[in-house]
């Protein structure tokens, strides 16, 4: 029923969006059609085009990510064992996370240059940052009883953290993943405008530079699209499992 739902939702969205635009009469340069946008996305597939740029993402994301990911668990491991850590860096954590990471482009540029270097320095960047302070605030949630109860049985120590520590902390640990696949998501397409291809955020700016906006809006969807699959078919059942595997599940 809810993927009936969706399915009529979109369907008439694009109905929608074909009918104003042939009503209206406005420019194909200004706002494409519909089937304007999806015969440009088919052309796109059709001649690979679209699909080496995927690849070239995707392959710049995980790379991105999974350090991140990395950075951002031990970097929230050391905030929420070390008081000092947490008073000092853990300020500048909370403080780099708001930058945003477009921000960081001239950066990069001026470090790296434009290049796949780059455009990873900034994906890391997103990701570490936010998995960080999800890691730190699982840590530090952990239930007491539990830790209590481990070392009455003569847990501690690394011991402690492995088997108790780490396991109750995995649900924030999630939602952190999540987010770190999110901002890096958003900063691999900003890393992507300035570099010199391929990558779907070069193919928009390129678009955008060529006047091609039935392309622009193409590729967006398909970013928007990819953001979606991944939050509803990956993300949401990882969360799901996790939250009944820990009674957190109503």
């Amino acid at each position: 029923m809810r993927a009936i739902k969706r399915i009529a939702f979109f369907a008439s969205l694009l109905i929608i969006w074909e009918v104003a635009v042939r009503v209206s009469g406005v420019s194909e340069s200004l706002m494409p059609s519909a089937s304007r946008v999806f015969q440009e996305l088919y052309i796109g597939f059709s001649d690979m085009t679209l699909v080496y740029d995927l690849q070239a993402s995707f392959k710049r994301l995980f790379i991105g990510l999974g350090i991140g990911v990395l950075l951002g668990s031990a970097l929230g491991v050391l905030l929420a064992k070390s008081k000092t850590a947490d008073e000092t860096l853990g300020t500048l954590v909370l403080a780099l996370q708001t930058v945003p990471s477009i921000v960081w482009l001239p950066i990069a540029i001026m470090w790296f240059g434009m290049n796949e270097v780059s455009v990873i320095f900034i994906i890391v960047l997103g990701a570490t940052f936010v998995m960080t302070i999800n890691m730190r605030t699982g840590i530090k949630n952990v239930n007491p009883l539990y830790v209590k109860a481990a070392q009455t049985m003569g847990s501690k120590g690394i011991d402690l953290f492995v088997r108790v520590t780490f396991p109750a902390s995995i649900p924030y640990a999630i939602t952190g993943l999540k987010l770190a696949w999110a901002f890096a998501w958003r900063a691999l397409m900003a890393g992507e405008l300035l570099s010199t291809g391929p990558g779907l955020g070069y193919t928009l700016r390129f678009a955008s530079d060529f006047g091609n906006m039935s392309l622009v809006i193409g590729v967006m969807i398909i970013i928007g699209t990819v953001g979606s699959i991944m939050d509803l078919f990956v993300f949401q059942r990882i969360e799901k499992n996790v939250m009944k595997r820990w009674g957190l599940d109503n």
